[in-house]
């Protein structure tokens, strides 16, 4: 599950999961603050519901500059990578 179309699908269900969103809102281009109202608060839980799926220890500064779902996806790629 390294590749992208592997991962998004996963991202999404994590936020549906997560945050109670629709699935249909999360697009690669969605905003994670603007439009998905996801908070810092969120965004600190995502991350550590990230490391409980992939089992890999998440470096704060990996996700420090993460914006959209795309950004989140691209992370947990090179997440899986290393």
């Amino acid at each position: 599950m390294q590749n992208y179309d592997d991962i998004f699908p996963l991202v999404r269900d994590i936020l549906v999961d997560m945050f109670e969103l629709d699935a249909e809102q999360i697009q690669p281009n969605a905003k994670l603050y603007d439009d998905l109202d996801i908070d810092s608060i969120d965004a600190v839980d995502l991350v550590v519901k990230i490391k409980e799926v992939t089992g890999r220890k998440v470096k704060p500064e990996d996700f420090k500059s993460v914006r959209t779902i795309d950004d989140v996806v691209i992370a947990v790629q090179k997440l899986l990578e290393d």
